[in-house]
């Protein structure tokens, strides 16, 4: 990642946009953050050894350009003040917040303005994924937060679920697969905004742990496609058993840590009556659950074909204690938060 200093400057300039987005007290200045982080991370996006990273990255630019243009048009027409009366009519206002909130679900890749996110992480290198994943989503979530818009945060919701889940079916590649998980995760997480502002950060907390435990593997031992999976680690299977076993937290199966911030989002919708909405969610969680479970079917029962000959993998001791250590907080989390619990 960090092979020159160039790489360290515009990650530096990456993380200060973002900053200056969720520290502005206007629009302007929040757009400003906006375009900042943007334009640091197309550097970091370019990549020699990869040749669908320029496609990547100039995919992600259009994209994020197209939103950041509408975002300060729908900026300047809320702040135009040419006729009051036209100012005041509450359709006018409505349709400038879905134009502004449209935008911002766009940079964040939800769904139904996810077109472009499968296609990009594909291009990109895991670290790079990891950053989009993650820390890309910080400004335009925080920016989302603002709005209280429920009826359209409803169709959000439904349609990220929905696309988060369906998409994963049959999916070969892993970066697509881990594309349409987080496209399913950013509903759960809007869905935690109609409840409370912490909410939504925990789940996003965890959510960027567990994404950290599976990118992590993926990307020390340069694994891109389901097949490689299984004709890996032969020498080694609780290596393997354990990477599937982090696939299923990420998923939300319990008694993992992923399921912890889906209980508490589930738990806030019954409460307050989103009983469909709940349902709908949960429902699509399982498909997810299920495409996770069919890829981790013959890793648990160890009867899939074992090749003659394989590749022997180098089992680096220093990564492997580090990622059995991120492993056992994402696999017993869950267990230890709730004896905290029951003993305060």
């Amino acid at each position: 990642m960090f092979k020159n200093s160039s790489k360290i400057l515009f990650s530096l300039i990456l993380m200060s946009g973002t900053m200056i987005t969720i520290s502005s007290n206007s629009w302007l200045g929040a757009w400003m953050g906006l375009e900042i982080n943007l334009l640091s991370f197309i550097p970091l996006m370019n990549d020699t050894n990869n040749l669908m990273a320029t496609e990547a990255s100039l995919k992600y630019f259009l994209t994020q350009a197209l939103a950041s243009s509408i975002l300060l048009f729908s900026i300047i027409l809320s702040m135009l003040k040419i006729n009051v009366t036209f100012q005041l009519n509450f359709n006018y206002i409505y349709m400038i917040n879905m134009m502004t909130l449209s935008t911002l679900l766009l940079k964040s890749g939800s769904a139904p303005f996810h077109f472009w996110f499968p296609g990009v992480m594909e291009g990109l290198s895991w670290n790079n994924n990891l950053i989009l994943m993650t820390w890309q989503k910080i400004a335009p979530l925080m920016l989302i937060s603002y709005f209280s818009m429920k009826m359209m945060f409803f169709v959000v919701i439904l349609f990220s679920v929905l696309i988060g889940s369906l998409g994963g079916l049959n999916q070969t590649s892993l970066k697509k697969l881990m594309a349409f998980s987080s496209i399913n995760h950013l509903g759960w997480m809007i869905a935690a905004m109609i409840s409370t502002e912490s909410l939504w950060m925990i789940y996003f907390l965890m959510y960027s742990f567990l994404s950290l435990t599976m990118i992590y593997f993926f990307n020390n031992f340069k694994v891109y496609h389901l097949n490689q999976l299984f004709s890996m680690f032969l020498e080694s299977k609780s290596v393997k058993f354990i990477m599937f076993l982090n696939l299923l937290s990420l998923g939300g199966l319990p008694p993992f840590l992923g399921f912890f911030p889906k209980w508490m989002v589930i738990q806030y919708l019954t409460f307050n009556n989103h009983l469909f909405l709940m349902a709908m969610m949960t429902m699509m969680t399982l498909i997810t659950l299920f495409f996770y479970l069919r890829i981790c079917y013959s890793a648990f029962m160890l009867n899939y074909y074992e090749n003659n000959w394989y590749t022997q993998v180098n089992l680096n001791t220093n990564s492997m204690n580090f990622y059995f250590i991120i492993s056992f907080i994402s696999l017993s989390g869950l267990m230890f938060m709730n004896l905290i619990y029951f003993l305060l």
